[in-house]
Protein backbone atom coordinates (compact mmCIF):
# COMPACT_ATOMS: atom_id res chain seq x y z
CA UNK A 1 0.00 0.00 0.00
CA UNK A 2 3.12 2.54 0.26
CA UNK A 3 3.12 2.65 -3.54
CA UNK A 4 1.84 6.20 -4.76
CA UNK A 5 -0.70 4.35 -7.18
CA UNK A 6 -2.41 2.83 -3.93
CA UNK A 7 -2.13 6.17 -1.91
CA UNK A 8 -5.52 7.98 -0.80
CA UNK A 9 -7.03 10.34 -2.52
CA UNK A 10 -8.86 12.62 -1.09
CA UNK A 11 -8.78 15.90 -2.91
CA UNK A 12 -7.05 19.03 -2.42
CA UNK A 13 -5.97 18.93 1.87
CA UNK A 14 -4.94 22.84 3.67
CA UNK A 15 -2.69 22.80 6.12
CA UNK A 16 -2.33 25.08 9.18
CA UNK A 17 0.32 26.28 11.67
CA UNK A 18 -1.12 26.68 15.35
CA UNK A 19 1.51 28.56 17.07
CA UNK A 20 0.27 28.93 20.50
CA UNK A 21 1.70 30.15 23.82
CA UNK A 22 2.52 26.34 25.39
CA UNK A 23 2.92 24.82 21.92
CA UNK A 24 2.86 24.52 18.33
CA UNK A 25 1.02 22.20 15.41
CA UNK A 26 0.54 21.17 12.69
CA UNK A 27 -2.74 19.93 11.16
CA UNK A 28 -4.16 18.96 7.64
CA UNK A 29 -7.55 19.15 6.68
CA UNK A 30 -9.87 17.99 3.76
CA UNK A 31 -10.81 21.14 2.02
CA UNK A 32 -14.02 19.95 1.01
CA UNK A 33 -15.30 17.93 4.40
CA UNK A 34 -13.09 20.15 7.19
CA UNK A 35 -12.12 16.56 8.83
CA UNK A 36 -8.83 17.07 10.72
CA UNK A 37 -6.47 14.08 8.66
CA UNK A 38 -3.08 14.06 10.72
CA UNK A 39 -1.28 16.67 13.15
CA UNK A 40 1.79 17.07 15.16
CA UNK A 41 2.18 18.96 18.34
CA UNK A 42 5.43 19.73 20.37
CA UNK A 43 5.75 21.92 23.56
CA UNK A 44 7.30 24.82 23.90
CA UNK A 45 9.40 26.26 26.96
CA UNK A 46 9.13 29.21 28.80
CA UNK A 47 11.57 31.32 31.07
CA UNK A 48 10.88 33.38 33.61
CA UNK A 49 14.08 35.67 33.87
CA UNK A 50 12.57 37.66 36.59
CA UNK A 51 9.09 38.08 38.65
CA UNK A 52 6.94 39.10 36.03
CA UNK A 53 8.85 38.15 32.79
CA UNK A 54 7.54 35.53 30.58
CA UNK A 55 9.64 34.55 27.47
CA UNK A 56 10.23 32.37 24.84
CA UNK A 57 13.36 31.14 22.24
CA UNK A 58 12.15 32.76 18.74
CA UNK A 59 14.71 29.96 17.00
CA UNK A 60 12.96 27.24 19.23
CA UNK A 61 9.24 28.43 18.29
CA UNK A 62 10.59 27.77 14.57
CA UNK A 63 12.34 24.43 15.19
CA UNK A 64 9.30 23.24 16.96
CA UNK A 65 7.02 24.22 13.48
CA UNK A 66 9.38 22.82 11.54
CA UNK A 67 9.00 19.50 13.74
CA UNK A 68 5.59 19.37 13.86
CA UNK A 69 5.58 19.37 9.67
CA UNK A 70 8.27 16.99 9.30
CA UNK A 71 6.36 14.36 11.98
CA UNK A 72 2.50 15.17 10.03
CA UNK A 73 3.79 14.57 6.46
CA UNK A 74 5.34 11.42 7.74
CA UNK A 75 2.44 10.09 9.68
CA UNK A 76 0.22 11.04 6.44
CA UNK A 77 2.41 9.13 4.31
CA UNK A 78 1.82 5.75 6.76
CA UNK A 79 -1.73 6.86 6.22
CA UNK A 80 -1.29 6.47 2.64
CA UNK A 81 -2.34 10.05 1.91
CA UNK A 82 -0.70 12.18 -0.88
CA UNK A 83 1.34 14.99 0.53
CA UNK A 84 1.00 17.04 -2.90
CA UNK A 85 -2.65 17.23 -2.59
CA UNK A 86 -1.91 19.68 0.33
CA UNK A 87 -2.63 23.37 -1.95
CA UNK A 88 -2.05 26.26 1.27
CA UNK A 89 -0.56 26.72 4.56
CA UNK A 90 -2.57 29.30 6.92
CA UNK A 91 -0.82 30.55 9.89
CA UNK A 92 -2.53 31.14 13.78
CA UNK A 93 -0.55 32.18 16.67
CA UNK A 94 -0.55 33.87 20.04
CA UNK A 95 -0.68 37.33 19.44
CA UNK A 96 0.72 40.57 21.47
CA UNK A 97 4.17 38.26 21.45
CA UNK A 98 6.99 40.32 20.47
CA UNK A 99 10.23 40.37 18.43
CA UNK A 100 12.83 42.32 16.78
CA UNK A 101 15.40 40.57 14.58
CA UNK A 102 18.27 41.67 12.13
CA UNK A 103 17.18 41.33 8.70
CA UNK A 104 20.60 40.92 7.40
CA UNK A 105 21.60 38.07 9.38
CA UNK A 106 17.98 36.57 10.46
CA UNK A 107 18.83 36.11 13.63
CA UNK A 108 16.47 37.37 16.42
CA UNK A 109 17.98 39.90 18.57
CA UNK A 110 16.84 39.24 21.83
CA UNK A 111 13.93 36.25 23.38
CA UNK A 112 10.32 36.90 21.60
CA UNK A 113 8.24 38.72 25.23
CA UNK A 114 5.45 36.92 25.90
CA UNK A 115 1.95 38.80 25.70
CA UNK A 116 1.37 37.91 29.40
CA UNK A 117 5.22 39.52 30.77
CA UNK A 118 5.01 41.98 32.96
CA UNK A 119 8.29 43.58 33.06
CA UNK A 120 6.31 47.00 30.70
CA UNK A 121 3.95 47.89 33.76
CA UNK A 122 6.64 51.01 34.50
CA UNK A 123 7.38 51.98 30.61
CA UNK A 124 2.88 51.85 31.10
CA UNK A 125 3.08 54.35 33.83
CA UNK A 126 5.23 56.38 32.14
CA UNK A 127 3.26 56.95 29.38
CA UNK A 128 -0.10 56.95 31.16
CA UNK A 129 1.89 59.67 33.02
CA UNK A 130 2.21 62.12 29.86
CA UNK A 131 -1.42 61.65 28.57
CA UNK A 132 -4.45 64.44 29.60
CA UNK A 133 -6.04 63.41 32.81
CA UNK A 134 -3.51 59.78 32.83
CA UNK A 135 -6.01 58.58 30.97
CA UNK A 136 -4.72 55.00 29.76
CA UNK A 137 -7.73 55.15 27.49
CA UNK A 138 -6.43 58.11 25.81
CA UNK A 139 -5.86 55.96 22.33
CA UNK A 140 -8.73 53.93 22.50
CA UNK A 141 -10.81 56.11 19.71
CA UNK A 142 -7.60 54.92 16.83
CA UNK A 143 -6.88 51.25 18.83
CA UNK A 144 -9.41 49.75 20.46
CA UNK A 145 -7.22 49.20 23.14
CA UNK A 146 -6.55 50.82 26.34
CA UNK A 147 -2.82 51.60 27.40
CA UNK A 148 -1.63 47.99 29.25
CA UNK A 149 1.42 45.75 29.47
CA UNK A 150 -0.75 43.28 26.92
CA UNK A 151 0.03 45.21 23.93
CA UNK A 152 3.03 44.94 21.49
CA UNK A 153 3.98 48.60 21.49
CA UNK A 154 4.80 48.83 24.98
CA UNK A 155 7.03 45.34 24.55
CA UNK A 156 8.82 46.91 21.94
CA UNK A 157 9.29 50.17 23.00
CA UNK A 158 11.31 48.22 26.24
CA UNK A 159 13.02 46.88 23.74
CA UNK A 160 14.55 49.41 22.35
CA UNK A 161 14.92 51.15 25.68
CA UNK A 162 16.48 47.86 27.19
CA UNK A 163 18.37 46.05 24.93
CA UNK A 164 21.43 47.24 23.33
CA UNK A 165 21.37 44.93 20.08
CA UNK A 166 17.75 46.30 19.49
CA UNK A 167 18.40 49.99 19.50
CA UNK A 168 21.56 49.61 17.64
CA UNK A 169 20.23 47.76 15.21
CA UNK A 170 17.07 49.89 14.60
CA UNK A 171 19.29 52.94 14.52
CA UNK A 172 21.56 51.20 11.79
CA UNK A 173 18.18 50.41 9.83
CA UNK A 174 18.65 46.47 10.49
CA UNK A 175 15.77 45.72 13.11
CA UNK A 176 12.52 43.95 11.84
CA UNK A 177 10.22 43.83 14.25
CA UNK A 178 6.81 41.58 14.41
CA UNK A 179 4.50 38.99 16.03
CA UNK A 180 4.92 35.54 15.85
CA UNK A 181 2.85 35.14 12.74
CA UNK A 182 5.48 37.75 11.16
CA UNK A 183 7.94 36.14 12.12
CA UNK A 184 7.07 32.26 10.89
CA UNK A 185 6.29 33.54 7.43
CA UNK A 186 9.28 36.00 6.83
CA UNK A 187 11.44 32.37 8.21
CA UNK A 188 9.37 30.22 5.77
CA UNK A 189 9.26 32.28 2.73
CA UNK A 190 13.44 32.85 2.42
CA UNK A 191 14.48 34.19 5.84
CA UNK A 192 17.36 37.01 4.48
CA UNK A 193 16.96 36.11 0.46
CA UNK A 194 13.56 37.45 0.32
CA UNK A 195 11.86 36.52 3.26
CA UNK A 196 8.20 38.32 3.22
CA UNK A 197 7.72 40.34 6.13
CA UNK A 198 3.94 40.94 6.56
CA UNK A 199 1.16 40.42 9.27
CA UNK A 200 -2.19 40.85 8.82
CA UNK A 201 -4.95 42.98 10.27
CA UNK A 202 -6.02 41.25 13.30
CA UNK A 203 -2.72 40.75 14.87
CA UNK A 204 -1.85 44.00 13.72
CA UNK A 205 -4.78 45.31 15.69
CA UNK A 206 -2.85 43.97 18.95
CA UNK A 207 -0.13 46.32 18.59
CA UNK A 208 -1.54 49.79 20.11
CA UNK A 209 0.48 51.02 16.58
CA UNK A 210 -2.43 50.31 14.15
CA UNK A 211 -5.59 52.10 13.41
CA UNK A 212 -8.38 50.01 13.40
CA UNK A 213 -10.66 52.50 11.08
CA UNK A 214 -8.07 52.83 8.69
CA UNK A 215 -6.59 49.17 8.28
CA UNK A 216 -3.23 50.51 8.01
CA UNK A 217 -0.39 51.71 10.62
CA UNK A 218 -0.91 54.85 12.13
CA UNK A 219 1.77 58.07 12.34
CA UNK A 220 0.38 59.67 15.35
CA UNK A 221 0.66 56.25 17.13
CA UNK A 222 3.81 55.34 15.95
CA UNK A 223 4.86 59.11 17.19
CA UNK A 224 3.44 58.57 20.58
CA UNK A 225 5.15 55.28 21.08
CA UNK A 226 8.52 56.86 19.73
CA UNK A 227 8.60 53.62 17.03
CA UNK A 228 9.69 54.14 13.39
CA UNK A 229 7.59 52.89 10.89
CA UNK A 230 10.45 51.19 9.04
CA UNK A 231 10.57 48.71 11.20
CA UNK A 232 7.22 47.40 11.22
CA UNK A 233 6.03 44.57 8.30
CA UNK A 234 3.30 45.44 6.45
CA UNK A 235 -0.17 45.01 7.16
CA UNK A 236 -2.00 43.06 4.64
CA UNK A 237 -5.67 40.83 4.64
CA UNK A 238 -6.45 37.53 6.65
CA UNK A 239 -6.57 35.41 3.36
CA UNK A 240 -4.24 36.30 0.43
CA UNK A 241 -1.44 34.59 -0.98
CA UNK A 242 1.61 36.36 1.34
CA UNK A 243 4.77 34.27 -0.24
CA UNK A 244 5.70 30.38 -0.96
CA UNK A 245 6.78 27.65 1.31
CA UNK A 246 10.96 27.78 1.31
CA UNK A 247 11.71 24.47 3.00
CA UNK A 248 15.01 23.42 4.43
CA UNK A 249 16.45 20.43 3.11
CA UNK A 250 15.89 18.59 6.61
CA UNK A 251 12.36 19.39 6.13
CA UNK A 252 9.46 16.62 5.12
CA UNK A 253 11.96 13.40 4.12
CA UNK A 254 8.73 11.87 3.24
CA UNK A 255 7.93 15.32 1.38
CA UNK A 256 8.46 18.51 0.34
CA UNK A 257 6.41 21.55 1.50
CA UNK A 258 8.39 23.67 -0.74
CA UNK A 259 6.63 25.99 -2.87
CA UNK A 260 3.11 26.01 -1.45
CA UNK A 261 1.56 29.25 -0.69
CA UNK A 262 0.69 30.51 2.55
CA UNK A 263 -2.33 32.01 2.37
CA UNK A 264 -3.98 32.44 6.08
CA UNK A 265 -3.05 34.73 8.86
CA UNK A 266 -5.18 35.44 11.75
CA UNK A 267 -4.48 35.96 15.29
CA UNK A 268 -5.50 32.82 17.16
CA UNK A 269 -8.51 34.16 18.73
CA UNK A 270 -9.72 35.41 15.66
CA UNK A 271 -9.13 32.09 14.18
CA UNK A 272 -11.00 30.13 16.38
CA UNK A 273 -13.52 32.97 15.93
CA UNK A 274 -13.51 31.70 11.97
CA UNK A 275 -13.18 28.35 12.80
CA UNK A 276 -16.72 28.00 14.82
CA UNK A 277 -18.27 29.93 12.03
CA UNK A 278 -19.39 33.00 13.86
CA UNK A 279 -19.86 34.82 10.81
CA UNK A 280 -23.37 36.44 12.00
CA UNK A 281 -23.12 39.68 14.08
CA UNK A 282 -23.78 38.83 17.33
CA UNK A 283 -22.66 34.77 17.02
CA UNK A 284 -19.44 34.58 20.04
CA UNK A 285 -17.34 31.90 20.93
CA UNK A 286 -15.17 31.84 24.15
CA UNK A 287 -11.80 30.09 23.51
CA UNK A 288 -9.81 28.41 26.83
CA UNK A 289 -6.52 28.24 26.30
CA UNK A 290 -3.40 29.81 28.34
CA UNK A 291 -5.56 32.28 28.73
CA UNK A 292 -9.29 33.04 28.04
CA UNK A 293 -10.59 35.01 25.55
CA UNK A 294 -14.59 35.75 24.29
CA UNK A 295 -15.13 37.36 20.92
CA UNK A 296 -18.13 38.57 19.65
CA UNK A 297 -18.96 39.57 16.01
CA UNK A 298 -20.15 42.85 15.69
CA UNK A 299 -20.36 43.28 12.24
CA UNK A 300 -18.55 45.86 9.73
CA UNK A 301 -18.30 48.58 12.38
CA UNK A 302 -16.20 48.93 15.12
CA UNK A 303 -17.96 49.24 18.68
CA UNK A 304 -16.60 50.66 21.47
CA UNK A 305 -17.32 49.16 24.84
CA UNK A 306 -18.09 51.03 28.03
CA UNK A 307 -17.53 47.86 30.18
CA UNK A 308 -13.80 47.30 30.28
CA UNK A 309 -14.14 44.94 26.41
CA UNK A 310 -11.58 45.67 23.61
CA UNK A 311 -12.88 46.83 20.35
CA UNK A 312 -10.31 44.46 18.00
CA UNK A 313 -10.62 43.68 13.79
CA UNK A 314 -12.29 40.09 13.67
CA UNK A 315 -11.02 39.24 10.22
CA UNK A 316 -10.97 40.69 6.67
CA UNK A 317 -11.16 37.68 4.83
CA UNK A 318 -9.54 38.95 1.22
CA UNK A 319 -7.82 42.19 -0.36
CA UNK A 320 -10.82 43.21 -1.68
CA UNK A 321 -13.36 42.11 1.24
CA UNK A 322 -14.28 44.36 4.21
CA UNK A 323 -12.98 43.75 7.64
CA UNK A 324 -15.32 42.66 10.41
CA UNK A 325 -15.00 43.56 13.91
CA UNK A 326 -15.57 41.89 17.31
CA UNK A 327 -15.68 42.94 21.03
CA UNK A 328 -13.26 40.98 22.77
CA UNK A 329 -12.93 40.04 26.64
CA UNK A 330 -9.66 38.77 28.08
CA UNK A 331 -8.57 37.00 30.81
CA UNK A 332 -4.97 36.45 31.28
CA UNK A 333 -4.68 32.81 33.22
CA UNK A 334 -6.75 30.33 32.49
CA UNK A 335 -5.21 26.90 31.76
CA UNK A 336 -2.14 28.44 32.64
CA UNK A 337 -3.45 28.07 36.31
CA UNK A 338 -3.09 24.81 35.70
CA UNK A 339 0.40 24.47 35.10
CA UNK A 340 0.60 26.53 37.83
CA UNK A 341 -0.65 23.82 40.33
CA UNK A 342 1.06 21.11 38.52
CA UNK A 343 4.93 23.50 38.14
CA UNK A 344 4.23 25.70 40.99
CA UNK A 345 2.72 23.55 43.48
CA UNK A 346 3.25 19.92 42.73
CA UNK A 347 -1.06 19.19 43.32
CA UNK A 348 -1.32 17.13 40.06
CA UNK A 349 0.86 15.66 38.08
CA UNK A 350 -1.34 15.75 34.62
CA UNK A 351 -3.44 18.30 33.39
CA UNK A 352 -5.76 15.70 33.32
CA UNK A 353 -5.74 15.27 37.18
CA UNK A 354 -7.47 18.22 37.48
CA UNK A 355 -10.47 17.34 36.73
CA UNK A 356 -10.69 14.22 38.45
CA UNK A 357 -9.64 15.91 42.06
CA UNK A 358 -11.77 18.34 41.41
CA UNK A 359 -14.98 16.05 40.66
CA UNK A 360 -13.46 13.86 44.03
CA UNK A 361 -15.36 17.00 46.29
CA UNK A 362 -18.07 18.67 43.85
CA UNK A 363 -17.37 22.09 45.53
CA UNK A 364 -14.35 24.45 46.24
CA UNK A 365 -16.10 24.73 50.10
CA UNK A 366 -16.08 28.38 50.45
CA UNK A 367 -12.54 28.73 48.88
CA UNK A 368 -12.18 30.95 45.85
CA UNK A 369 -9.08 31.33 44.18
CA UNK A 370 -8.21 34.84 41.61
CA UNK A 371 -5.72 34.05 39.47
CA UNK A 372 -4.44 37.26 38.78
CA UNK A 373 -0.55 36.26 38.31
CA UNK A 374 -0.53 39.17 35.62
CA UNK A 375 -2.45 41.25 36.65
CA UNK A 376 -6.64 41.69 35.50
CA UNK A 377 -7.32 42.13 32.16
CA UNK A 378 -11.10 42.00 31.15
CA UNK A 379 -13.23 44.15 32.52
CA UNK A 380 -10.39 45.39 34.95
CA UNK A 381 -7.31 46.27 33.18
CA UNK A 382 -5.57 46.52 37.11
CA UNK A 383 -1.95 45.62 36.43
CA UNK A 384 -1.25 45.88 40.19
CA UNK A 385 -3.85 43.37 41.30
CA UNK A 386 -2.10 39.67 41.92
CA UNK A 387 -3.25 36.24 42.76
CA UNK A 388 -5.20 35.52 45.89
CA UNK A 389 -6.90 32.14 47.43
CA UNK A 390 -9.35 33.28 50.18
CA UNK A 391 -11.77 31.25 52.20
CA UNK A 392 -9.91 28.76 53.71
CA UNK A 393 -10.32 26.92 56.49
CA UNK A 394 -9.07 23.38 58.24
CA UNK A 395 -10.80 21.86 56.48
CA UNK A 396 -10.07 23.09 52.91
CA UNK A 397 -7.71 21.04 51.14
CA UNK A 398 -6.09 20.10 47.93
CA UNK A 399 -9.05 18.89 45.93
CA UNK A 400 -11.56 21.96 47.13
CA UNK A 401 -8.20 24.52 45.75
CA UNK A 402 -8.72 22.19 42.38
CA UNK A 403 -12.09 23.22 41.81
CA UNK A 404 -11.96 26.52 43.16
CA UNK A 405 -9.16 26.60 40.37
CA UNK A 406 -11.83 25.76 37.83
CA UNK A 407 -14.60 28.02 38.92
CA UNK A 408 -12.09 30.80 39.12
CA UNK A 409 -11.74 30.25 34.90
CA UNK A 410 -15.79 30.01 34.78
CA UNK A 411 -16.15 33.28 37.19
CA UNK A 412 -13.68 35.49 34.47
CA UNK A 413 -15.91 34.22 31.86
CA UNK A 414 -18.77 35.55 33.64
CA UNK A 415 -17.21 38.45 34.50
CA UNK A 416 -16.93 39.28 30.39
CA UNK A 417 -20.26 37.79 29.20
CA UNK A 418 -21.91 40.29 31.59
CA UNK A 419 -19.73 43.36 30.16
CA UNK A 420 -20.23 41.72 26.75
CA UNK A 421 -24.08 41.54 27.17
CA UNK A 422 -24.41 45.72 28.31
CA UNK A 423 -22.25 47.08 25.57
CA UNK A 424 -24.40 45.08 23.04
CA UNK A 425 -27.50 45.30 24.88
CA UNK A 426 -28.64 41.55 23.49
CA UNK A 427 -27.78 38.76 26.16
CA UNK A 428 -26.15 35.83 24.61
CA UNK A 429 -28.52 33.18 24.99
CA UNK A 430 -25.75 30.23 24.51
CA UNK A 431 -21.74 30.54 24.22
CA UNK A 432 -19.74 28.42 21.87
CA UNK A 433 -16.91 27.36 22.82
CA UNK A 434 -13.42 25.55 21.96
CA UNK A 435 -9.15 25.33 23.31
CA UNK A 436 -7.46 22.68 24.80
CA UNK A 437 -9.59 23.06 28.83
CA UNK A 438 -12.78 22.21 26.77
CA UNK A 439 -12.05 18.48 27.48
CA UNK A 440 -12.92 18.77 31.24
CA UNK A 441 -16.11 17.99 30.71
CA UNK A 442 -16.77 19.24 34.70
CA UNK A 443 -15.46 22.75 33.66
CA UNK A 444 -18.00 22.84 30.92
CA UNK A 445 -20.78 21.54 33.16
CA UNK A 446 -19.39 24.61 35.86
CA UNK A 447 -19.45 26.82 32.71
CA UNK A 448 -22.93 25.98 32.06
CA UNK A 449 -24.25 26.75 35.38
CA UNK A 450 -22.32 29.88 36.64
CA UNK A 451 -23.25 31.58 33.13
CA UNK A 452 -26.97 30.21 33.79
CA UNK A 453 -27.18 29.49 29.86
CA UNK A 454 -25.96 26.71 27.99
CA UNK A 455 -22.75 25.92 26.64
CA UNK A 456 -22.09 24.48 23.32
CA UNK A 457 -18.70 22.29 22.43
CA UNK A 458 -18.01 21.53 18.61
CA UNK A 459 -16.91 18.03 18.65
CA UNK A 460 -14.06 18.65 16.43
CA UNK A 461 -12.06 21.02 18.89
CA UNK A 462 -9.11 22.07 16.93
CA UNK A 463 -11.34 25.35 15.54
CA UNK A 464 -8.42 27.74 16.00
CA UNK A 465 -6.03 25.64 13.54
CA UNK A 466 -9.53 25.11 11.54
CA UNK A 467 -10.15 28.59 10.97
CA UNK A 468 -6.38 29.86 9.73
CA UNK A 469 -6.70 26.62 7.43
CA UNK A 470 -10.53 27.75 6.01
CA UNK A 471 -8.38 31.40 5.03
CA UNK A 472 -5.74 30.11 3.82
CA UNK A 473 -7.81 27.51 1.75
CA UNK A 474 -10.38 30.74 0.51
CA UNK A 475 -7.67 32.97 -0.68
CA UNK A 476 -7.80 34.16 -4.13
CA UNK A 477 -5.28 32.14 -6.26
CA UNK A 478 -6.15 29.11 -4.07
CA UNK A 479 -9.44 28.55 -3.91
CA UNK A 480 -10.00 25.60 -2.82
CA UNK A 481 -12.36 26.30 0.53
CA UNK A 482 -15.46 27.96 0.12
CA UNK A 483 -16.82 29.88 2.95
CA UNK A 484 -20.18 30.63 1.44
CA UNK A 485 -22.58 29.77 4.50
CA UNK A 486 -24.82 27.06 2.39
CA UNK A 487 -21.15 25.30 1.62
CA UNK A 488 -20.15 25.21 5.27
CA UNK A 489 -19.93 21.91 6.84
CA UNK A 490 -22.30 21.13 9.69
CA UNK A 491 -20.43 20.97 13.10
CA UNK A 492 -21.76 18.49 15.73
CA UNK A 493 -21.44 19.33 19.20
CA UNK A 494 -22.23 18.68 22.60
CA UNK A 495 -24.17 21.03 24.82
CA UNK A 496 -24.04 21.46 28.38
CA UNK A 497 -27.03 22.90 30.24
CA UNK A 498 -27.01 24.71 33.44
CA UNK A 499 -27.96 22.44 36.19
CA UNK A 500 -28.08 24.50 39.55
CA UNK A 501 -30.48 27.01 40.40
CA UNK A 502 -29.82 30.74 39.31
CA UNK A 503 -29.96 31.75 43.27
CA UNK A 504 -27.17 29.35 43.94
CA UNK A 505 -25.01 30.63 40.92
CA UNK A 506 -25.95 34.17 41.81
CA UNK A 507 -24.52 33.55 45.37
CA UNK A 508 -21.22 31.95 44.29
CA UNK A 509 -20.45 34.83 41.82
CA UNK A 510 -20.96 37.89 44.57
CA UNK A 511 -18.60 36.07 46.60
CA UNK A 512 -16.04 35.36 43.73
CA UNK A 513 -16.53 39.55 43.02
CA UNK A 514 -16.05 40.32 46.72
CA UNK A 515 -12.50 38.02 46.14
CA UNK A 516 -11.32 39.90 43.35
CA UNK A 517 -11.52 43.11 44.77
CA UNK A 518 -8.87 41.68 47.91
CA UNK A 519 -6.63 41.18 44.98
CA UNK A 520 -7.02 44.54 43.71
CA UNK A 521 -4.38 47.35 44.04
CA UNK A 522 -1.66 44.92 45.76
CA UNK A 523 1.18 46.16 44.05
CA UNK A 524 1.71 50.03 44.69
CA UNK A 525 5.11 50.97 43.86
CA UNK A 526 7.33 49.95 41.44
CA UNK A 527 10.45 48.13 42.81
CA UNK A 528 13.71 49.99 42.92
CA UNK A 529 16.82 47.41 42.07
CA UNK A 530 20.45 48.22 43.39
CA UNK A 531 21.51 46.96 40.02
CA UNK A 532 21.92 43.07 40.62
CA UNK A 533 18.58 42.13 40.47
CA UNK A 534 17.97 42.44 43.88
CA UNK A 535 14.57 44.66 45.41
CA UNK A 536 15.94 48.13 47.41
CA UNK A 537 14.77 48.19 50.72
CA UNK A 538 14.25 51.61 49.63
CA UNK A 539 11.54 50.43 47.13
CA UNK A 540 9.04 50.99 49.86
CA UNK A 541 8.04 54.69 50.26
CA UNK A 542 7.24 53.95 54.00
CA UNK A 543 9.95 51.74 55.04
CA UNK A 544 12.25 54.10 53.51
CA UNK A 545 11.20 57.21 55.60
CA UNK A 546 11.25 54.76 58.45
CA UNK A 547 14.57 53.73 58.48
CA UNK A 548 15.72 56.92 57.53
CA UNK A 549 13.88 58.62 60.44
CA UNK A 550 15.54 56.22 62.86
CA UNK A 551 19.31 57.21 61.00
CA UNK A 552 18.58 60.85 61.82
CA UNK A 553 17.35 59.81 65.52
CA UNK A 554 20.19 58.14 66.17
CA UNK A 555 22.23 60.53 64.88
CA UNK A 556 20.52 63.02 66.84
CA UNK A 557 20.78 61.24 69.99
CA UNK A 558 24.73 60.91 69.48
CA UNK A 559 25.21 64.63 69.02
CA UNK A 560 22.75 65.42 71.87
CA UNK A 561 24.98 62.90 74.31
CA UNK A 562 27.82 64.80 73.25
CA UNK A 563 26.89 68.01 73.79
CA UNK A 564 25.91 66.93 77.18
CA UNK A 565 27.78 64.85 79.25
CA UNK A 566 26.83 63.23 82.13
Amino acid sequence: MAASSSRVMLGPLVAAIDQGTSSTRFLVFNAKTAELLSHHQVEINQSFPKEGWVEEDPKEILQSVYECMERTCEKLTQLNIDISNIKAIGVTNQRETTLVWDKETGEPLYNAIVWLDLRTQSTVERLINKTPGRNKNHLKHKTGLPISTYFSAVKLRWLMDNVDEVAEAVLTHRAMFGTVDSWLIWCLTGVCSGGVHCTDVTNASRTMLFNIHTLDWDPELCNYFDIPMEILPKVRSSSEIYGLMVSPHCLCKSGSLSGIPISGCLGDQSAALVGQMCFQEGQAKNTYGTGCFLLRNTGAKPVMSDHGLLTTVAYKLGRDKPACYALEGSVAIAGAVVRWLKDNLGIIQTSTELEKLAASVGTSYGCYFVPAFSGLYAPYWEPSARGIICGLTQFTNKSHLAFAALEAVCFQTREILDAMNQDSGIPLTQLQVDGGMTSNRLLMQLQADILCIPVVKPSMPETTALGAAMAAGAAEGVSVWSLRPEDLSEVTSEKFEPQINPEESEFRYARWKKAVQRAMNWETTEPISNGNGETSIFSSVPLGFYILGSMLMLIGAKYIAGQCPL
